[in-house]
């Protein structure tokens, strides 16, 4: 049975941390998984000063008119004030806007190619459309690729051949939040498009004359994470295109900068949830600006591999299975908060060290876990309290049943354990003889007034009804649970009987005319008690030599008298007062020497 009971514990633990596990890598809880991990990962710090935003922000528009209806001179006059001359000019420039075709002015659109490749730091902004198309494979089979580009946005032909292009591509995560830069692509005519944040920094290492950027790690579509280092409005320093073309900047200002120059107000709808911050929406441009910062410091994090990481939570579950089962709250709880907190210390100190693990998998699988087995536990608990409470009420003082219940069902020795117990045993003496002079209904009223009786001291006493036989009872001290003075319990347990029968034989004599008393046994020694039977049909009993001898004792005792062991007077001695019978009281398999002495008086 135990080693049954253990297959099914080990079982049922694989089972657990395999549906969480499981529930875990369907991706259901990912939305809140990653909202745990940017509030976890995603906090300011300061940018080093080498990024200047300049918007096209509603002064812009009060001076110049709706966006839509500018011409591409407001643009090239932009371009002209950042590039006053090679001494000052910004080590790059980034158009967060598109310009693609012709539009309806073409001295505007010669005028805009030719700023922007007055020095050749320009970069302007391409963007693809990606949808499902029939791709081809390398063994020349077709399938279904649903990151396929459909559409590639490109500035006009002048633009792009004066100036360098980068996408600018923002992809939100499936729960809508903007986390991941796209870091290049492949166009359809074979062409790399890097993002503009990429084409950007690679423009300013090469500026300073410094090597090219180290590449950020990517996943299989190209995107790497962005550890954002400011939040909305970080980056701004309140320039507007309309200070530029007023002139109200030093063209100084910007010398060796990267300077991005884009849209900067929410109606025009360049807007976005970042990582950094769910409440309140990021300007692209800003977007632009974490990620060229981000590779600047070339602070890059590696997303760990999601089997690896499944991998790990499935052993961790199942420790906590192990680690919960059986466990009081106390050690349970410590458990939990130990498994999560740690977990949560854990997650930090990858991060630092380059890596994003899954910040809520092992806290709601061990949180969950945690509570199923308090539930459980709860439920166990109550269940056993029931069952105590059941089998001893009747037979156990109530202070007992509560040490018990206190104690736990262990307490309870199951299938017996050796203790050391007081022994008593009562016989109603003339029963016999009675029951044949009265009516059964009589007979049964007094012998439930007797037996009653007889409950009432041995449960007042604190002792443990063990059984009625016929118009005799057997209870014992000391067990279940070690009692103190349990010797004592039993002989007050034994003196009580004996003066309540007075006072009942003289009721019952003036009832029926009848009466009876008893005769009692105690006797102190080592006996086994606990549940003692076949499993169809088992008794809390106790069992022994001990036992036995009082029952003996008992046998002999005349009607009204109180026999006790030299055991039981020398534990007592100075406490009771006891008269020795000598050797001339012979106990049924004693050898000579046993000695019994009458229970005169409790002192």
């Amino acid at each position: 049975m135990n080693k049954i009971k253990k297959w099914k514990t080990q079982i049922t633990a694989v089972i657990l941390a395999g549906a969480l596990t499981l529930l875990c890598g369907t991706g259901l809880l990912d939305a809140e998984d990653h909202a745990a991990a940017d509030a976890l990962y995603q906090h300011r710090s300061a940018a080093d000063g080498e990024i200047v935003l300049v918007g096209i922000d509603d002064r812009a528009i009060e001076q110049f008119g709706p966006y839509g209806q500018w011409d591409r001179d407001i643009i090239s006059m932009v371009l002209e004030a950042l590039n006053q001359s090679e001494d000052c000019r910004p080590a790059a420039i980034g158009l967060d806007v598109l310009y693609t075709g012709q539009s309806s002015v073409p001295e505007y659109d010669a005028w805009l190619a030719e700023a922007a490749g007055a020095y050749g730091n320009v970069v302007t902004a391409g963007a693809a459309r990606f949808g499902t198309a029939m791709a081809e494979a390398t063994d020349g089979e077709y399938y279904l690729e649903d990151f396929s580009i459909l559409e590639f946005e490109e500035p006009y032909e002048a633009l792009r051949q004066a100036t360098t292009q980068g996408h600018i591509n923002a992809m939100l995560d499936k729960d809508g939040i903007l986390r991941h830069h796209l870091l290049r692509y492949t166009l359809p005519d074979g062409r790399e498009m890097p993002s503009m944040a990429l084409a950007l920094v690679q423009m300013y290492r090469s500026y300073w004359e410094q090597d090219p950027v180290t590449l950020p790690p990517i996943n299989t579509r190209g995107f790497w994470y962005v550890p954002f280092c400011g939040l909305p409005g970080d980056f701004d320093e309140s320039i507007s295109v309309a200070d530029l073309v007023s002139g109200d900047i030093p063209a100084d200002y910007f010398a060796g900068k990267i300077v991005l120059v884009g849209p900067y107000t929410v109606g025009l709808q360049d807007n976005y949830v970042t990582a950094i911050d769910h409440a309140q929406q990021m300007f692209g441009v800003e977007y632009q600006a974490n990620a060229v910062q981000a590779l600047l410091w070339e602070d890059y994090k590696h997303e760990a591999s999601t089997g690896i990481q499944l991998a790990v939570l499935f052993v961790l579950l199942l420790a906590c299975v192990w680690g919960f089962w059986n466990r009081h709250v106390l050690a349970a709880t410590t458990l939990w908060i130990a498994l999560c907190g740690g977990w949560v210390l854990a997650c930090i100190g990858a991060y630092r060290l380059g890596w994003v693990l899954h910040v809520l998998w092992v806290p709601l699988g061990a949180t969950v876990l945690y509570a199923g087995f308090l539930a459980v536990n709860y439920l166990q608990a109550a269940a056993e309290r029931r069952q105590v409470t059941s089998t001893f009420k009747r037979y156990v003082a109530p202070e007992i049943v509560n040490e018990i219940l206190k104690e736990g069902t262990e307490s309870l020795g199951l299938g017996g354990k050796l203790s050391t117990i007081a022994v008593l045993f009562v016989d109603v003496r003339g029963f016999t003889t009675m029951s044949e002079a009265l009516e059964a209904p009589q007979v049964v009223a007094i012998l439930n007034r007797y037996l009653t009786l007889i409950s009432d001291c041995i449960l007042k006493n604190g002792g443990t009804l063990d059984k009625f036989v016929g118009d005799a009872a057997m209870a014992f001290w000391g067990a279940p649970l070690p009692q103190e003075d349990y010797i004592m319990q039993a002989v007050r347990a034994a003196a009580d009987m004996v003066s309540g029968s007075e006072a009942l034989s003289e009721e019952l004599t003036a009832q029926f005319g009848r009466t009876v008393s008893f005769g009692i046994g105690v006797h102190v020694g080592e006996a086994v008690v606990g549940n003692i039977g076949s499993p169809q049909r088992m008794d809390y009993t106790a069992i022994g030599d001990t036992v036995n001898t009082a029952a003996r004792l008992e046998a002999n005792a005349p009607a009204g008298t109180i026999y006790i062991s030299r055991a039981v007077a020398d534990a007592l001695a100075g406490r009771i007062q006891a008269s020795s019978l000598g050797g001339t009281i012979k106990l049924k398999g004693k050898k000579d020497g046993f000695e019994v002495l009458t229970l005169d008086k409790i002192l």
